[in-house]
């Protein structure tokens, strides 16, 4: 299986991809012969991956990163670098290889503090691979002092040194980063190509993989994920009835009070899976014994910790209900497809009654100023609104129309 094969719908990048490794790896044969580098070359140090949410630009940087440090035998036949079995790829792809590094926001920003070491590690040779990768899933989230960081490496990057940077859109990433950067935009995947890849890669059953990716309009991770968790489904099935639920004032406050809150106890789940193991390696680290006291001037890193883990707790509030403010989206754009006659297929298809008694109840403007008011949400909530306020406002739209 080739590192490219999970990435569905994007030939013309995976193309693109396969290339510049092809170029990287006669890059570094040449350097480890003490040959002339290739005239021409399609490999850059520095590449921006940018596309819609579900259309995979982490999955297409870490193929890239995967190829790149490709130490299959069948390459010295003339194989093409990313075979997927060999351990600089299967390393790569699960995240522990040592020469690619991750960059994920751990809050609403990546902070200089977050990038220092990374920024200082790119300037460092290839502990044992053939190239050393930095990889920042979240370009957009750089604020000024850690952007500047990363437009100084990118602009003076070591030899062996590429950086991946992921954005939703160019327009996310600094003008100054981007110009020097070769741009890689992907699309949503077809609906029929990542229930293949479902049903071919997960084994899920076909009816499933279809209603799933039908349901999440291609973005391949989450369709994954409601085929797999109950509790995904749940959600979702939760967020979809929340339309119904506006009809009064009441209502309206008491499903954004719903909504706030299983988007914290979200956040909740994962803060107990990872802040006691890190806590606790982080004391351990420090040189404190099992139970015991922390050693005199650790409270500052200490603090530091319990400070990126609160950042990560806000971030997955968020995330949670960006992925509800989705499902409503796609929602009242199937309310609105019904109002308007046309013949796309449904995304919620499951809950078509619902989608039809909204649609004899309102009109397409009103649906619109729904899907509106669903926007606006958003961009409170990207303004740091409290999370109860914009969600409460959305509700009271949705109520008036």
């Amino acid at each position: 299986m080739a590192v490219w094969d999970d990435l569905v719908g994007q030939e013309r990048v995976i193309a693109e991809l396969d290339a510049a490794a092809r170029d990287a790896d006669a890059l570094v044969t040449a350097a480890s012969e003490g040959a002339p580098a290739p005239a021409a070359s399609k490999m850059t140090h520095a590449w921006l991956f940018t596309g819609p949410p579900g259309a995979g630009r982490e999955a297409a940087a870490r193929a890239f990163a995967a190829a790149l440090q490709c130490v299959s035998p069948d390459r010295a036949l003339g194989g093409a670098p990313g075979c997927g079995f060999c351990d600089g790829c299967h390393t790569a792809l699960i995240g522990t290889h040592a020469d690619v590094s991750t960059v994920v926001a751990t809050g609403a920003q990546i902070l200089v503090d977050d990038m220092r070491d990374t920024v200082r590690k790119s300037y460092t040779a290839p502990a044992g691979g053939r190239w050393q990768v930095i990889l920042v899933e979240d370009a957009e989230r750089l604020n000024e002092k850690s952007a500047n960081a990363v437009l100084k490496a990118v602009e003076e990057p070591a030899s062996r040194t590429v950086w991946m940077l992921c954005a939703p859109s160019v327009d996310d990433v600094l003008p100054t980063i981007r110009s020097r950067c070769r741009l890689l935009t992907l699309r949503t995947p077809p609906v029929e190509a990542v229930a293949d890849l479902l049903i071919r890669r997960d084994g899920i059953e076909p009816g499933t993989a279809h209603a799933v990716a039908r349901a999440t309009q291609g973005h391949v991770d989450r369709a994954r994920r409601l085929a797999v968790d109950p509790a995904a489904r749940e959600r979702r099935a939760a967020v979809l009835k929340l339309p119904l639920r506006v009809g009064d004032v009441g209502g309206a406050l008491r499903a954004a009070q719903e909504l706030v809150d299983a988007a914290a106890a979200d956040a909740k789940v994962l803060a107990e899976e990872l802040d006691v193991k890190e806590t606790e390696e982080l004391k351990a680290a420090l040189g404190a014994a099992q139970g015991g006291r922390l050693p005199r001037g650790t409270a500052g890193v200490m603090k530091d910790l319990e400070d990126k883990q609160k950042r990560r707790r806000t971030r997955t509030q968020r995330d949670s209900l960006d992925l509800a403010l989705t499902d409503l989206t796609n929602f009242y754009r199937d309310v609105l497809a019904l109002q308007l006659g046309t013949r796309v297929a449904l995304a919620n298809a499951d809950a078509e009654d619902a989608l039809q008694r909204l649609a004899r109840s309102g009109t397409p403007e009103s649906t619109l100023r729904r899907i509106e008011a669903i926007g606006a949400c958003g961009e409170a909530l990207d303004r740091n609104v409290p999370p109860l306020l914009a969600v409460e406002a959305m509700t009271m739209a949705l109520r008036d129309g």
